[in-house]
């Protein structure tokens, strides 16, 4: 694979945000052993919130009727798109029977969980559509109660637009607390929550690392680090246009890297000539964040052939990646490492972010080598069964019997000899294993 960095980054995402597992780990204990009071302690320490932690259903409502009509509109637009898309993930999962020898047959049930938690983050941005992408995918799943937290801002509580789209989409519960103490609520099952059995949804640095510790006794739908995007431009591209794509996603933070990958020098030179306008146009803070993610973490990478940029799109298997150039299927037929991915100069990862309907909650950091995005499978459970007949009993005693005893495990073969014994009365079977010789 031959390639060219036009741009390098000058760190990682992973240098600034790794300090936090310490002080995760002693805010996880001292609120399990604490409970509800360290919660309420953290969320006026951290949230500057004095506030309720269970968000009355008359807050909810008068928090729903302040919303204007147009976003309203908006979000059930988008609640629409991704319930829809979540429906046609489910439809294409199945429960199974099959009889794999004369009288045993097995299945699998999907089962979905009992109770999710949802992080909604709400500190530099509200995220309206994270509240969408986590409450709406678990709901069509089937999930039996839905907690939300979100962080309250002083004096004000969870903002409007939040509580109204967590309503809609069908949160049983909504708790005004961020962080590492909201997750630990869910986790621990506190204000009258049951005890989550999974938590999902994005958050900084402090939230993914609680979730991480967490994982284990609770399902969590990822690792997740700073969000990251890819665009793949050729000379057909826009310059302008892919751009835009890498510092509207830069806007996130200094710890998002954003990536350019393309066989055109021509390309390479015209976007970085853009880029320093588009930053400009941008109000605070995002300026600010756009202009540190891009000159630390942006890089731009010219390649020789179309495969190779492929195969560098592979390995760096981002979180979104975006194909600006000729022949998109063969783009979506070779490409293997992604969160999701976005074809033609027509879509764009904001859509996917916010209202097109796939799910924003990606893998990050080059998790898309081995795990998708959240999904209504994450809050299935595909558990199995079995059921042996007479005529399958003989055979599939025996041979347990014989692999367990070459094992060394004597209590299983045990357990499939005396059922031979019982149900085969008198019958001799060979249950030791042959030895060669």
């Amino acid at each position: 694979m031959s390639i060219t960095f036009f741009k390098q980054s000058t760190t990682t995402s992973e240098e600034v945000s790794a300090d936090v597992p310490a002080t995760v780990s002693r805010m996880l204990a001292e609120i399990e052993a604490g409970g509800e009071v360290v919660t309420q302690r953290y969320a006026e320490k951290l949230d500057g919130w004095a506030g309720d932690i269970v968000v009355p259903r008359e807050v909810i409502e008068a928090a729903s009727a302040s919303v204007p009509q147009q976003l309203k509109d908006d979000i059930r637009y988008a609640h629409e798109n991704i319930a829809k898309f979540a429906q046609a993930q489910l439809d294409s999962c199945s429960e199974t029977e099959v009889e794999l020898r004369p009288g045993l047959r097995a299945g699998q049930r999907l089962i979905p969980i009992s109770s999710a938690g949802a992080y909604v983050p709400g500190g530099r941005y509200s995220h309206i559509a994270s509240a969408l992408m986590t409450v709406t995918t678990a709901k069509v799943a089937g999930v039996g109660h839905i907690s939300a937290v979100s962080p309250p801002r002083p004096g004000q509580g969870v903002p409007a637009t939040i509580l109204y789209a967590l309503d809609y989409c069908g949160a049983d519960r909504i708790l005004a607390l961020g962080g590492v103490q909201g997750i630990a609520a869910m986790a621990y099952g506190q204000f009258g929550l049951p005890p989550a059995d999974i938590l999902v949804g994005p958050g900084n640095a402090y939230v993914a690392e609680a979730k991480r510790q967490l994982f284990g006794r609770v399902g969590i739908d990822m690792f997740a680090g700073p969000t990251d995007s890819l665009v793949i431009a050729d000379e057909t591209a826009d310059p302008y246009l892919v751009a835009w794509d890498l510092i509207g996603q830069a806007e996130h933070g200094q710890t998002s890297p954003v990536w350019l990958v393309t066989d055109s020098t021509a390309m390479a030179e015209a976007v970085t000539a853009h880029i320093p306008g588009c930053i400009a146009e941008l109000p605070q803070p995002n300026r600010s964040a756009a202009e540190e993610a891009w000159a630390s973490l942006g890089e731009i990478v010219i390649c020789a052939t179309r495969e190779d940029m492929a195969a560098h799109a592979d390995k760096v298997a981002p979180e979104h990646l975006h194909v600006q150039a000729a022949d998109l299927d063969w783009w979506r037929g070779r490409l293997s490492a992604y969160g999701s991915l976005f074809l033609g100069a027509e879509t764009t990862v904001a859509f996917g972010d916010k209202a097109a309907g796939t799910n924003h909650v990606l893998p990050t950091s080059g998790a898309a080598r081995y795990t998708g995005g959240l999904s209504v499978h994450k809050f299935l459970k595909t558990v199995t069964w079995q059921e042996v007949q007479p005529e399958a009993l003989r055979d599939l005693a025996a041979v347990t019997a014989r692999i367990s005893r070459f094992e060394g495990m004597e209590g299983h073969a045990r357990s499939a000899d005396i059922r031979l014994e019982k149900f085969f009365p008198g019958e001799e079977f060979a249950l030791r294993p042959a030895t060669n010789g």
